[in-house]
C-alpha cells in the first residue's frame, strides 16, 4: 500500500487478502485511509501474536541443557507434571500436590496467566530451622531429593526503578543428589557454619549465573514491542534461616551472620 496525494491505494495482493478477509462490504464501501488503518492495526496484532509464538515455541519446557537442572515453563509444568507431582484444578486457580519423599519443594504461592498457584506441600522458599533435628533433615534433603524452585524470566524496566515486568514463569528443578551440586551444596553449608560468630544464621543458595547460562541457548525473550530483550531473573534463590534460643545472640541482632553462596552446574 502507498499513499498517493494524501489517499492510500491498495498496491499489495498481500494487502489486499487481509482488507478482503474482512468482508467485501467493507472493502467496497469503506474509504481507502480508513481501510489502511484497519489492515494495519490487522498486521501489528499478527505480528505481536507471531513473535509470541516463536519465542514459545524456542524454550525448552523439559530443557535439561545443564546436567543436575531441569527448567519447565509453568503452563507445560501444570499440562504434564513430573513424576511424583498431581495438578487439582481450583476455580481461582491451581493447586499442586507432590511427594515430599522424592522433592523438597520451595515455592511461594504465586499468581500466573492461569490464576493463583498453590503448592500444597512446599516449604516455602524461606526455610526456618529451629534445632540440629530440623537441620540435619533438611541438609538431607537438599543432597539426596530433586529441589523444586519458581522463578520469573522478567523484562527489566528502566525508567522505573526496581520494577519488571513478568515475560513468564518457570519452575527450575534441582538434582540434589548430582554428585557435583552434592558438593558444592555441602561445602557451601559446611562454609556458613564454620564462619558465622553466632548461633542463628541464614543463608542463600544463588542460582543466578547457571539460570543464566541455560538462558543464553535454551530462550529468546520478545517483548510486546517484538524486541528480544535479556530475561533479568527474579528470586533466584532461596534462604536457609537457622534460629537458636540464645539469650543473647548479637552477630544475628546486628546482622553479621547473614551468608550467600552461589551454585554452579558445570
Amino acid at each position: 500500500m502507498q499513499e498517493r496525494g494524501g489517499a492510500h491505494v491498495l498496491n499489495d495482493t498481500n494487502d489486499y487478502s487481509v482488507a478482503k478477509q474482512t468482508g467485501n462490504a467493507l472493502v467496497s464501501a469503506c474509504p481507502a485511509s480508513q481501510l489502511f488503518s484497519y489492515i494495519k492495526k490487522k498486521k501489528k496484532a499478527a505480528a505481536r501474536t507471531a513473535g509470541r509464538e516463536r519465542a514459545r515455541d524456542t524454550m525448552t519446557s523439559d530443557g535439561l541443557s545443564h546436567s543436575g537442572m531441569r527448567v519447565t515453563e509453568v503452563e507445560e509444568f501444570l499440562k504434564n507434571p513430573p513424576a511424583g507431582f498431581s495438578v487439582e484444578v481450583l476455580c481461582s486457580g491451581y493447586r499442586v500436590h507432590s511427594d515430599p519423599e522424592s522433592s523438597l519443594v520451595l515455592i511461594e504461592d504465586f499468581d500466573s496467566r492461569r490464576g493463583r498457584i498453590v503448592f500444597e506441600q512446599s516449604l516455602g522458599r524461606k526455610v526456618k530451622m529451629q534445632n540440629l533435628w530440623e537441620y540435619s533433615s533438611m541438609r538431607k534433603s537438599l543432597v539426596s531429593k530433586w529441589i523444586y524452585l519458581h522463578m520469573s524470566a522478567c523484562e527489566e524496566n528502566s525508567s522505573v526503578a526496581d520494577e519488571a515486568r513478568v515475560l513468564e514463569h518457570f519452575v527450575v528443578c534441582i538434582d540434589g543428589n548430582n554428585p557435583f551440586i552434592k558438593w558444592q551444596m555441602e561445602r557451601g553449608l559446611d562454609w556458613t557454619i564454620s564462619s558465622v560468630a553466632g548461633e542463628s544464621y541464614s543463608v542463600d543458595v544463588d542460582l543466578t549465573e547457571p539460570l543464566e547460562s541455560w538462558a543464553a541457548i535454551n530462550i529468546h525473550m520478545i517483548n510486546d514491542k517484538l524486541l528480544k530483550v535479556k530475561p533479568v531473573w527474579r528470586d533466584a534463590s532461596f534462604t536457609l534461616k537457622y534460629h537458636s534460643d540464645a539469650l543473647f545472640d548479637f552477630p544475628h541482632w546486628f546482622g553479621f551472620s547473614k551468608r550467600k553462596f552461589n551454585l554452579r552446574l558445570k
